[in-house]
């Protein structure tokens, strides 16, 4: 059964987005505060807003949670991966290579395999830190794109990574495939792409 919560917006969110605000308030993950906002089940006087709104103070908030003994589907369904190999392991981290069509952790959008999901069914255990379908995962592939992530195993682990993305010390290098015979005399990129 859904549960209706409602409150005033706290000072400490005036000016928030819906839900990064959702996410500090209720305790829930902000990709489940997204969700709901998207489903309709937020609404702020009265009216439905967007998880990208930005609250304002002196406004009364309506959020419909899900019944919490239905199955989310952030949750994480472990299941074997083909081609995803181990690269690397110790007692603080796991380096995999990650093949195309797999997501780094489960997504409301998303339905298939997941490296989370694959170390689960191997037997990993993961740092606990992150929200609750993201542990461990600091950094992410997307699921179209294939590559090395490694993967938190200790708590210690999660937060050294998690400052080193934070502060940029980490160096990432991409590479990409180009099919066919680009223009070589028109176009020219000098700053990073967008999505």
């Amino acid at each position: 059964m859904n549960t209706v919560r409602t409150f005033p917006v706290p000072d400490g969110v005036v000016g928030e987005r819906v839900d990064a605000a959702l996410a500090r308030v209720l305790g829930i993950s902000r990709s489940v505060a997204a969700q709901i906002a998207d489903d309709g089940g937020v609404l702020v006087n009265g009216r439905p807003v967007g998880k990208g709104d930005r609250l304002v103070s002196d406004a009364m908030v309506e959020v419909t949670l899900p019944d919490p003994n239905a199955p989310s589907p952030l949750a994480v369904k472990p299941e074997p991966v083909a081609g995803m190999k181990i690269m690397y392991d110790d007692d603080d981290v796991v380096v995999i290579d990650k093949p195309v069509g797999v997501a780094a952790h489960p997504a409301v959008s998303w339905e298939g395999p997941t490296v989370v999901g694959a170390l689960a069914a191997a037997g990993y255990r993961i740092s606990t830190s992150g929200a609750a379908e993201r542990q461990g995962i600091v950094h992410r592939l997307d699921a179209g794109t294939s590559g090395l992530m490694v993967v938190a195993k200790s708590e210690y682990a999660y937060s050294v990574m998690k400052r080193a993305f934070r502060e940029r010390t980490v160096e990432k290098v991409y590479h990409t495939l180009v099919q066919g015979h680009p223009e070589p005399t028109r176009g020219t990129i000098d700053a990073p792409i967008g999505r």
